[in-house]
């Protein structure tokens, strides 16, 4: 038998490898130890503890009743059938029928409270690993794909609560199963039970055999459903582009490749589970047969009644279900462990920038913006995307960045927010280095009006108070007049009521932008960042927002990031980067008399002189 095991197990192992390199877009999680799986995510099922308790008393009944069930045929054999008496058939049938509506009741409430608890669990722990994710900093967002992040929050947490609650109580269940059936078992013959159960160690070590192997096949299932998704949320996310372009079927053959690998990895571990199975099957049929021989030679040397032969037979065969169901259980609990890797991979991440224990509270600053000799780079760049950038922003000053792509701009405005922390050198606020307050209160004093205009699926007024918490009706139509944006917005069938779309598909550019202006209006804070507000406007949306931004930038510090220098006239400031290190600083009419970076930009820029026309007479 070990043999032949080996053999199954030797065979499947081929069968379930993979190649490594697959292009897939998501990476395998770590493995983790199971006792270190169940230590990180027992606490989330703590606060039920009272009621697992409930549940596995539930449990317990559940093979009792059954068990007692079984019996009254034994009953109705020995005491009515062979002995053709009709009388004890009545308080027969009245004490199954009790049995049967006990456990009905008991497998109600054994159902319905497991679900309970289950779904408390998920909704616990899934809040939990969101809230987490949500704290955690801009580059990991910037190196994970979303799509693969969406499955490891939904199916990747389902399979968690497998692991922990599901898997557990069917463990309970199977050990009770077995524990009852096998005492009735040796009441009724005990040379019987020990010849029945003579399969259990052959069914252990198959299922130590096909357990690594579901876990390998498991693994990689979850890894392509994450790489799956990916695929999937990126290419509808960017609908218009590929449409645009016309790579629809680019895109599908590129899910459909994605789903293949996705089909081989579910195939791999069905075959393992597949074989099982059977394995298992040949050995309960094996030993039942034995057990009929046998059982039969005893009733014909009559120790044993034809009743208890029945009921022994039947007893058996609700033993050997638990038996098979508790190896299968090992498979699922090791295949639940590959989710549960996955959600700790993302439980391991640290934030990049948190705040100090020592984190100062800040009330509502003045808005004195300096940065000192700041230097950045990302990640395992070798070239710094800022060195040693130094400038001040006076409160109600405003400073415009300019520079050509890739020179650091929209870096010191991530800096400015603390998605990131420079490598060297120091950014204050009023005085005080940023790393020195806390992340709310710093973020309180800014407002962002972005060059992608970000919005919520959901309403206009869900929007513009999305940057105010418990912002009243009042202050969500004041920064809407203010934006110039009530004039559309009551125009509209639902006014403020109004659902936008994913991404605000519902608006044109002009208005949504006017949406994010008032969402950063009703804000009231003292620091401003405008990054390319303009950009990707027509000519007539861009004039039409300039006076909402004028309002905007009135009274606040503000830092303009552009590349359009035609815009930066009125700042009473400019400071120009090229490569990540500022090469200029001052006023348009300074910068253009100095003839260097600024002045070769902004020729860049400006509209060619229009030429004269040579007319027919002139020509002739």
């Amino acid at each position: 038998m070990t043999r032949v095991l080996h053999f199954l197990a030797g065979l499947l192992n081929r069968l379930v490898a993979m190649p490594d390199e697959d292009g897939s877009l998501v990476r395998h999680a770590p493995s983790v130890p199971i006792r270190e799986i169940a230590h990180r995510f027992w606490p989330y099922a703590r606060p039920y503890r009272f009621w697992l308790g409930v549940s596995f008393l539930l449990i317990l009944l559940v093979p009792a009743i059954t068990a007692a069930q079984i019996w009254m045929f034994k009953l109705v054999i020995d005491q009515v059938l062979v002995p053709k008496d009709f009388g004890p058939f009545v308080w027969i049938a009245a004490t199954y029928l009790g049995l049967t509506i006990l456990a009905g009741i008991v497998s109600f409430a054994d159902s319905y409270l497991s679900v309970w608890i289950g779904q408390r669990f998920l909704l616990d722990l899934r809040t939990s690993v969101f809230r987490h994710v949500q704290g955690l900093s801009l580059s990991f967002f910037e190196r994970s794909r979303l799509g693969d992040l969406l499955a490891r929050l939904t199916g990747d947490v389902s399979a968690i609560e497998t692991f922990v609650l599901s898997g557990v109580t069917r463990a309970v269940a199977y050990a009770a199963q077995i524990a009852v059936f096998a005492g009735l078992l040796f009441y009724l013959q005990w040379e019987l039970a020990l010849t029945a159960l003579l399969v259990v160690p052959f069914v252990w070590l198959a299922a130590r055999y096909f357990t690594r192997l579901v876990k390998q096949a498991s693994r990689e299932k979850r890894r392509r459903s994450g790489a799956l998704s990916a695929v999937a949320e990126e290419s509808l996310a960017n609908a218009q582009l590929v449409q645009a372009y016309d790579r629809q079927e680019t895109e599908v053959d590129r899910f459909h490749r994605q789903n293949v690998a996705t089909l081989e990895a579910e195939l791999a571990a069905t075959r393992v589970k597949a074989v099982f199975s059977p394995v298992i099957d040949v050995m309960k049929v094996s030993v039942a047969l034995t057990v009929i021989g046998l059982g039969t030679w005893e009733l014909q040397q009559g120790r044993l009644t034809l009743g208890g032969l029945i009921v022994f037979l039947t007893y058996l065969g609700m033993l050997y279900s638990p038996i098979k169901g508790a190896s299968r259980l090992t498979n699922s609990l090791f295949a639940a462990t590959a989710g549960a890797e996955r959600i700790i991979e993302v439980l391991d991440e640290q934030p990049a920038v948190a705040d100090r224990q020592c984190g100062k509270p800040l009330g509502r600053a003045e808005g004195l913006v300096e940065f000192q000799y700041v230097s950045f780079f990302y990640g395992r760049n070798v070239r710094n995307a800022l060195t040693d950038v130094t400038f001040t922003v006076q409160p109600g000053e405003t400073v415009a960045l300019v520079g050509r792509s890739g020179a650091g701009k929209s870096t010191l405005a991530k800096l400015l927010l603390r998605f990131y922390d420079p490598a060297w050198g120091s950014i204050r606020l009023d005085g005080i280095d940023l790393r020195d307050l806390r992340l709310e209160s710093l973020r309180a004093n800014i407002a962002l009006v972005l060059q992608e205009t970000l919005v919520f699926e959901g309403t206009i007024r869900d929007n513009i108070a999305y940057g105010k918490s418990h912002a009243s009706e009042r202050d969500v139509i004041r920064a809407a007049m203010q934006a110039d944006a009530d004039e559309f917005i009551s125009r509209l069938p639902d006014g403020y009521d109004t659902l936008i779309g994913q991404r605000g598909r519902k608006l044109s550019g002009g208005q949504a932008q006017r949406v994010a202006i008032a969402r950063a209006m009703i804000r009231e804070a003292p620091v401003l960042i405008l990054d390319e507000p303009t950009t990707g406007l027509d000519a007539e949306s861009a004039q039409k927002i300039l006076g909402p931004l004028r309002r905007l930038m009135s009274g606040r510090t503000t830092i303009v990031i552009t590349h359009n220098l035609l815009t930066v006239h009125e700042a009473d400031k400019i400071v120009v980067l090229d490569e990540g290190k500022v090469v200029e600083t001052g006023i348009h009419a300074e910068l253009l008399a100095r003839g260097g970076t600024y002045a070769e930009l902004y020729g860049l820029h400006r509209p060619p002189e229009p030429q004269p026309q040579l007319s027919a007479v002139q020509y002739r």
